[in-house]
């Protein structure tokens, strides 16, 4: 592994300069610090000046050129999560630790190789998994690792968002197969992230989908799922709500513990009943925040375990291997839709 980031900022490029990076522009300016912006990199020319001038920074039209030129630590991936994997590959390439975006790639085999690459060049991956810091699913992660649910029964998750054809004729890679993914890999991928980091590993999926957009991927779905510690538990996803994005939630029931965590983000706290009282259960109504984003609060946190990371201070929270949980059980869904069958996991044997 490269050696440590001590007594210097950390310096980064933000590569892919769209609709997710002004969190990560908003994370490095709350964390002055501690990195240092030195480039951005985009395709799009006018999209790169804008930002060259908005950031006072180098940019760069290829990202071969930016590692080329620049002495970077990291990375951030904020492109269409279809060129990931090749991005990733290159900065490991170049010694440079990556940070991507959700997904980190649209199929398995691509997952795998990102995580190759980076383990063989000793550079860290990690895969943005904001939702998990939003203060409602840091208290929910407690409970579920106090047991305070006894065994858990029945789960279920809910996404009902819009995303109008104008979203998608944004650009020519969004929803398509080999770039986007649609509404599970893309829109509700941190929502598949809680399957396995709150309730557990998965036994098997059952999943069908739809589409109504005039797009390649699905924009509605249905996935059943059996963990392996016996809950069984669905997920309906579906990108048109009308007229607005209305609900992300999920539902949780035990035979010690029951709660619903909902508004449009999982952001605010709607059932929380437990047999066993404990003294943080107080704290529910401020763990509640208001949102204008589905993105929530979380890149700032995240971005403070990615510092403690590279300093030698800490371990990551969803390194490349965690990353492909999700992914796995994201390409089991659209397995399942496709061939119409019950898909078991692990993929691989």
């Amino acid at each position: 592994m490269k050696e440590k980031i001590k007594n210097r900022k950390i310096r980064m490029a933000i590569v892919g300069c769209g609709r997710i990076s002004k969190n990560h522009f908003g994370s490095i300016d709350s964390h002055i610090k501690d990195v240092e912006l030195v480039a951005v990199c985009d395709t799009d020319p006018n999209t790169l000046a804008e930002h060259i001038e908005r950031h006072r920074v180098q940019g760069y039209l290829s990202m071969e050129e930016l590692l080329k030129t620049e002495r970077l630590d990291l990375v951030a991936l904020c492109t269409p999560s279809g060129i990931h994997p090749e991005q990733a590959v290159l900065a490991a390439k170049y010694g440079v630790h990556v940070m991507t975006e959700k997904p980190m790639a649209t199929r398995w085999q691509d997952g795998q190789r990102m995580v190759k690459a980076c383990d063989e060049a000793g550079v860290r991956l990690f895969v943005v998994k904001q939702n998990r810091r939003n203060t409602t699913l840091q208290l929910l992660k407690r409970a579920v690792e106090e047991a305070r649910f006894g065994k858990i029964h029945m789960v279920h998750l809910n996404v009902f968002w819009t995303r109008p054809q104008s979203y998608y004729d944004q650009a020519k890679w969004r929803g398509t197969w080999e770039f986007d993914g649609g509404a599970f890999m893309n829109q509700a991928s941190h929502y598949v992230d809680l399957l396995d980091w709150l309730i557990g590993p998965v036994e098997k999926v059952q999943c069908m989908m739809s589409t109504s957009r005039d797009i390649e991927v699905e924009d509605t779905g249905v996935l059943n799922v059996r963990w392996r510690n016996g809950a069984l538990g669905s997920m309906s996803v579906t990108m048109l709500t009308y007229p607005r994005n209305l609900e992300g939630s999920i539902t949780i029931l035990g035979d010690k513990g029951s709660i619903r965590v909902g508004g449009v983000a999982v952001n605010e706290i709607q059932l929380w009943e437990f047999a066993e009282p404990k003294d943080y259960d107080k704290d529910i109504q401020v763990a509640n925040y208001e949102t204008t984003s589905v993105y929530g609060f979380g890149h700032p946190l995240y971005y403070q375990n990615v510092i403690d990371v590279l300093r030698g201070e800490a371990e990551p929270e969803t390194d490349g291997r965690e990353g492909l949980k999700s992914l796995e059980l994201l390409i089991a869904a659209y397995l399942s839709a496709r061939d119409g069958k019950t898909v078991s996991l692990p993929l691989e044997y």
